[in-house]
């Protein structure tokens, strides 16, 4: 009898243990992707930040997280949702010229924002639609697109002024829908250390004061998730599209003084600046260009360096410059506007390479190892850890890989 009775608890040891780890590989997380715009990546080390020191010591989170270039805010969020590069998902700006359709896209032109033609790759929502799984988003840039099985199932259209209070709770009641129409994605946007930084510059008073506003932001989310008790069941991945660079009207480069007797347009201005040459005067401008660089680079399309990723997009212009950190690229239009005003002290869109440009990735929940610190990461990694989190296929020829991320997993 003992012989059977050894055994039989043995069986059921296997059985428990089958079964057990059967429910764990099967089990997804709620996953909520926040985005803080402009959140630069030291911001955390301020001492301000209580609840990003939290999930720090709790979670996972790495040193920095490199933006794609340039480092925008329409590039890099859909870069962070679809693991491609700007030059494969087509948003290589906030403000785009296709010569072939002669259309523009900026991001106060509501129409071109919600014109599918312009979003190339595919979206971690609508991965996951494919694959079952119910999505939402509190804004971002591409989940309001005029294809319906290409947007989440729940979205907002964007609205800067909405409340940032009322986003919270709108994200905590879809998570308190029946259970088979609960989202298991959604991203959350604020705008605050962004509009902040431009107007106060990265290391000022007033950014703290942001900073420290939207740390309290967090916390009260995760005291909302608690009340709800689904805070040990959702990942909160805390992510930022760019960092912040301090600008001065005392280090602004006219571009219009340098290119003479040629005509030409341009698109975009500060960091970088487009310039769509007329009348076959490529040469001409280029080589004027390149006679007065100083404080920036002139390349031709063909010319830019490897490193930006950008080449293979057919909305590049001819001309591109790219002002070095610090600087602003202005045409006479522009001169007496934005990069004459001192309110204006922030501004993004250099080199991503550069530190200053760096964002944040923050990470804690059932997915996450705990206390884990990695070094620099890239955005265009984040769209494969969250399918894998999702236990979902991610699309293929993505420009991201789990490989370079995985690590900030428990399990993978």
């Amino acid at each position: 009898m003992k012989v059977y009775s050894s055994f039989f608890r043995q069986f059921l040891l296997i059985v428990i243990l089958f079964f057990s780890t059967s429910i764990a590989q099967n089990f997804t997380p709620y996953n909520i992707l926040i985005s803080f715009d402009g959140f630069r990546w030291d911001y955390p080390n301020r001492g301000i930040t209580p609840t990003f020191e939290m999930i720090s010591e709790k979670g996972s989170s790495a040193l920095s997280l490199q933006p794609s270039f340039p480092s925008k805010t329409f590039p890099n969020h859909y870069s962070i949702v679809t693991g491609l590069y700007p030059q494969n998902h087509g948003l290589i700006s906030n403000n785009l010229y296709d010569p072939f359709f002669d259309e523009y896209f900026s991001l106060s032109n509501r129409a071109a924002v919600e014109n599918s033609r312009w979003y190339k790759g595919e979206a971690i929502w609508e991965t996951a639609r494919k694959q079952g799984i119910v999505t939402a988003s509190y804004f971002w840039p591409g989940s309001e697109i005029d294809i319906e099985y290409r947007r989440p199932n729940y979205f907002h259209y964007y609205d800067h002024d909405r409340p940032y209070m009322e986003r919270i709770e709108g994200v905590i009641e879809w998570l308190k829908l029946p259970h088979n129409e609960r989202p298991k994605f959604i991203t959350l946007y604020f705008d605050a250390s962004d509009t902040y930084g431009h107007k106060y510059g990265p290391n000022s008073e007033g950014i703290n004061k942001t900073v420290m506003s939207l740390d309290s932001l967090l916390n009260i989310l995760f005291g909302k998730l608690k009340e709800i008790k689904l805070l040990d069941s959702t990942n909160i991945i805390v992510v930022s599209d760019h960092g912040m660079n301090e600008i001065s009207n005392q280090r602004v480069i006219n571009v219009d003084e340098i290119i003479s007797n040629s005509s030409y347009k341009s698109m975009d201005d500060g960091p970088f600046m487009f310039i769509y040459p007329e009348n076959d005067n490529i040469d001409l401008i280029y080589h004027q260009l390149k006679e007065k660089q100083n404080n920036y680079r002139v390349y031709l399309k063909d010319e830019i360096p490897q490193h930006y990723n950008l080449s293979a997009s057919h909305l590049l212009a001819e001309i591109i410059i790219i002002a070095d950190p610090g600087w602003s690229l202005v045409t006479n239009k522009t001169s007496s506007g934005y990069y004459s005003d001192k309110s204006s002290l922030g501004n993004h869109g250099y080199d991503n390479f550069h530190i200053d440009m760096h964002g944040v990735f923050y990470a804690i929940g059932p997915s996450f190892k705990e206390g884990y610190k990695t070094g620099t990461i890239l955005n265009i990694d984040i769209y494969p850890l969250l399918c894998n989190i999702l236990n979902i296929k991610p699309k293929q020829n993505i420009d991201g890989k789990l490989e370079r991320i995985q690590t900030l997993l428990k399990v993978y």
